[in-house]
């Protein structure tokens, strides 16, 4: 048989899930490994879906790469994972069953885990193991990512004339998660040369009905979809579905009026679901005409009007000092805006407020915020991925937004083991790249699942940078990195060296975003050593530290750490616009007399260029 003229003449079916079935029988290992240890249940499996009526298997390779792989200590094994379960799907296909290659998406929820050119090489090794034993075609599938599957369907229609499926796979209905809609990215896909495109897993068959509807059928390919059983029930820590094979046969008829060619199940679907979708498409001829509904388009409002200047261009025109406040410990707020109320009247541009920092509790900084906006402060707000799961982040941010405050700095957070609770977990969702991508999504207007948000963001995004690093031009190419993900500016870590700022000067000046350098005085020969040998990412230097040593009184101290952050500060303001003074302790006082010297340091050199004028 021939898989192009069979799939123009009638329906096809595909096979259900595997990882459910596996799971099912109390599997705790990577999948795809058990094309070599357990080669007979991948086969029993196959064979059970093709006695239920499927018409298309495809091997168990979903996450056969190497970089999904490397994870087990299996990195070595792509080739002959990949080979066996072709072997394993052959052998228990039909004469009347056609065997497909499956290979699906790398890339999660952080889009920086890989690169473009990592995408390629992770594809091609998976996709020429698999064409060594010659499949019947290619089932590329669960693409979140578009910029992923365009990727891989170029190399694969370029390697390869066999048949090629490709699916996407939506967040929200009707959407990818880069804002896409269903229609246009298939209609891009198709493009491309595959012979089916369509969409698999995350949604049930109900809502991926929904997001065909205002899909056409294709011109050149055909539909397919492999929805999952229903949406998940969460319950002892196992995600479960439910036992639906009728209603999941129903809905297959509905899959075929939207022009649906290939119909096979996802997430939770056993044979029994596939042999409901067979029961109920036999005999039906495929769909060939349709009125696609069209996508309702939601306005989208542009940014405020009359918004106020962003501190990163204000920074390129003028000295801007940014004061880090911490929000208090204690539910006392009275010293806190005591502090943040003089040191705005000392010269500060805004006061900054962490997320938690070292992974303590603190009030709310979005609070503490509010706070400062009823003292006519415009508040820079920091965001950590440790604390708040994909849902907290996206909510955190619509918060913010509803409230005015749009100068936000991304951080990743410093992990909840050295806070007050070393057993809270820490989340990390995404990386800090990945939330500065999201907070420009935002400012398009869109979700991270695609869907529209009815309004745009206007946040500026700041990104933290520590330059107390052993090989300082590996960490300028992070923050290069951070700037293609759409970084503003950056604020460092605090540094403790004259040296460290001329050469994080010539790091830095090729940057096309402004760095705000980071200073915060030390109080103590106990705080100098606390942080050289405790706080992550700070060293400071023998002779700080011997300066400290040397003083004998608390107040003594206090004058040494305030006469470094003096000279630190005197070094920044002859090579950056930009100072981030970080406040030890809410001891706000130091902040505001290092406010004040750098305002007078800067009058002086005013008045002495009018004089010598």
């Amino acid at each position: 048989m021939n898989f192009r003229d069979e799939v123009q003449k009638r329906i096809l079916i595909g096979e259900g899930a595997m990882g459910t079935l596996l799971h099912a029988t109390g599997v705790d290992q990577c999948n795809e490994e058990l094309n070599l240890t357990h080669p007979e249940l991948i086969k029993n499996i196959h064979t059970a879906y093709v006695q239920a009526g499927a018409d298309l298997i495809q091997s168990n390779t979903y996450g056969a790469n190497h970089y999904k792989l490397k994870r087990y200590g299996l990195e070595d094994d792509v080739s002959s994972i990949n080979r066996e379960g072709m072997k394993i799907a052959r052998s228990a296909a039909s004469n009347d069953s056609f065997v497909f290659g499956t290979i699906g998406a790398s890339r999660g929820l952080k889009k920086s885990d890989l690169t473009h050119e990592e995408i390629k090489r992770n594809f091609r090794e998976q996709l020429f193991s698999l064409l060594l034993e010659d499949p019947d075609g290619l089932l590329l599938e669960t693409f979140y990512d578009f910029e992923e599957i365009e990727t891989v369907l170029k190399i694969a229609r370029q390697e390869t004339d066999l048949p090629i499926i490709a699916n996407v796979s939506m967040h929200e209905v009707g959407y990818l998660q880069n804002g896409m809609h269903l229609a246009e990215a298939l209609a891009r896909l198709e493009d491309l040369g595959p012979d089916a495109v369509g969409v698999n897993c995350r949604l049930g068959p109900y809502h991926m009905i929904r997001a065909l509807e205002q899909v056409p059928i294709p011109t050149r390919a055909v539909l397919c979809a492999y929805p999952n059983a229903s949406l998940p029930e969460y319950s002892d820590g196992i995600l479960t579905y439910g036992e639906n094979t009728e209603y999941f046969g129903k809905r297959a008829l509905e899959l075929r009026e939207q022009g649906v060619r290939i119909i096979g199940g996802c997430c939770g679907t056993t044979p029994k679901h596939i042999k409901a979708v067979k029961e109920a498409l036999q005999g039906l001829p495929p769909v060939t005409l349709k009125k696609a509904r069209a996508p309702k388009i939601e306005v989208i409002e542009s940014n405020r009007k009359g918004e106020k200047q962003a501190f990163y261009n204000k920074v390129r025109q003028e000295r801007t000092i940014l004061v880090e406040l911490d929000p208090p410990k204690k539910l006392e707020t009275s010293l806190y805006l005591e502090g943040a109320a003089a040191i705005m009247a000392a010269g500060a541009d805004t006061i900054t407020l962490a997320d938690n920092s070292l992974a303590t509790p603190r009030i709310s900084n979005m609070a503490m915020g509010m706070q400062l906006q009823t003292m006519g402060i415009n508040p820079l707000i920091h965001l950590a991925c440790r604390d708040h799961n994909l849902i907290g982040l996206q909510s955190h941010l619509m918060g913010l937004h509803t409230l005015g405050m749009e100068e936000l700095l991304v951080v990743t957070g410093d992990p909840s083991k050295v806070g007050d609770f070393p057993g809270a977990t820490s989340v990390y969702d995404v990386s800090s790249m990945d939330l500065i991508a999201l907070v420009k999504q935002f400012n398009e207007g869109i979700s991270y699942s695609g869907k529209p948000l009815g309004r745009k963001t206007n946040f500026k995004v700041a990104a933290a940078f520590n330059p107390n690093v052993k090989v300082l031009h590996r960490a300028v190419a992070r923050m290069e990195k951070k700037v293609k993900y759409g970084a503003d500016s950056f604020l460092t870590q605090p540094i403790y060296s004259v040296g460290q700022a001329e050469e994080l000067y010539q790091a830095v000046k090729h940057l096309p975003v402004p760095v705000f350098v980071g200073i915060m005085p030390l109080t103590s020969y106990r705080n100098a050593e606390f942080i050289h040998h405790e706080v992550p990412g700070i060293t400071l230097p023998d002779q700080v530290l011997r300066a400290m040593a040397k003083a004998e009184t608390p107040l003594q101290a206090e004058r040494e750490g305030m006469a470094i952050a003096k000279e630190l500060v005197s070094a920044v303001m002859d090579r950056f616009n930009g100072i981030y003074l970080i406040t030890p302790f809410l001891r706000y006082r130091m902040s505001v007399e290092l406010t004040k010297y750098i305002r007078i340091q800067d009058a002086i050199k005013v008045e002495g260029s009018v004089l010598y004028e």
